[in-house]
């Protein structure tokens, strides 16, 4: 196949990306997309000194995982992120500076790219998710993930969807587990975050006694190297670390009809958490959300989060069953 030729048309990936049921990569696919320019450097001159979260880790491989509610986080420049990252002697000032390299990592992650760059809305189109055969779909649909080594998301599975990510800049390994495999992985809701149910153990380092069960789990575990793009399947389970210095990753989620009784599951979810939440001492809220909820919803908000979720599955089932028109009922 000539260099230019992808390897399928849009309309074969898109039917792959909605059908297949285990993971994998592409390749060839995104050869003439800009975004593959985006590493750190150039990103640091686009975002020209405009701040981001950074969550920060100990390298350290602990038995339990590292929820985000036990990381750190900083308000920083890529700039100051880069120098950090060089390992340049430590920072005296700027916000890395109680963090030392070799002891921490540090995450810009899911960043929505329609937020940092709501000024630059003409980058979107250096990502085009239309080859996979989502016309439309862009960088406006999209979350950014900066990470230097040894940054990692705790083992999770995602309610919603399945995934499409870009790896632009350095590596990033993958411990990925069938939907199957959800009662060895120990699935917890706390930390509590909508549409993410985590496992309770530390994947890259189980504690067999506690959790005996991970044993008969079953990973595919994939090293992603820049230009590639990996498709996560529905309800597959995921920790991601990035093993360069540098990482830079682009993620899609594509909606699936399935999702509809999904929300319906979240919104029962999110309603028993925040009862439970506010009966709690409130000093020990903390520990209960990922930081990336921001608060406990009323429960009056909550009923309307849950009836919106009803209603679009009744409508959801209600549209199949009249495709399906059959005489009997």
């Amino acid at each position: 196949i000539g260099e230019d030729v992808k390897p399928f048309t849009p309309g074969k990936a898109k039917e792959i990306v909605m059908s297949l049921q285990q993971p994998a990569v592409f390749c060839n696919m995104v050869g003439d997309w800009p975004a593959l320019q985006w590493n750190a450097k150039y990103l640091s001159a686009v975002l020209d000194g405009k701040t981001i979260q950074f969550r920060l880790g100990l390298k350290t491989v602990d038995l339990v995982p590292q929820f985000e509610t036990r990381c750190s986080y900083v308000e920083a420049t890529l700039e100051e992120f880069l120098a950090w990252s060089c390992g340049q002697p430590p920072c005296l000032s700027g916000p890395f500076r109680c963090y030392e390299y070799s002891k921490y990592w540090a995450y810009a992650d899911y960043k929505y790219i329609a937020r940092i760059f709501e000024d630059k809305p003409e980058i979107f189109q250096d990502i085009r998710w239309s080859d996979f055969g989502f016309p439309g779909r862009s960088g406006k649909e999209s979350t950014l993930w900066i990470g230097s080594e040894g940054a990692n998301t705790p083992c999770h599975l995602d309610s919603y969807g399945c995934n499409l990510v870009l790896q632009v800049q350095g590596r990033k390994r993958w411990h990925l587990f069938p939907p199957g495999d959800t009662s060895f992985l120990y699935p917890t809701r706390i930390p509590y975050e909508e549409s993410s149910i985590f496992s309770k153990v530390s994947v890259a380092n189980p504690d067999l006694k506690r959790f005996p069960e991970f044993r008969n789990t079953t990973a595919h575990v994939v090293t992603l190297n820049p230009g590639q793009v990996l498709l996560v399947p529905r309800h597959w389970w995921h920790y991601v670390e990035s093993i360069d210095p540098i990482t830079v990753s682009i993620n899609s989620w594509i909606e699936l009809d399935a999702d509809h009784e999904a929300r319906v599951e979240e919104a029962i979810t999110r309603m028993l958490v925040c009862a439970i939440k506010s009966a709690e001492n409130p000093s020990d809220g903390d520990l209960w959300l990922n930081p990336t909820e921001v608060e406990a919803t009323s429960h009056e908000i909550n009923l309307q989060y849950l009836n919106k979720a009803v209603s679009a599955y009744l409508e959801c089932q209600k549209a199949s069953v009249s495709e399906q028109v059959s005489p009997s009922s």
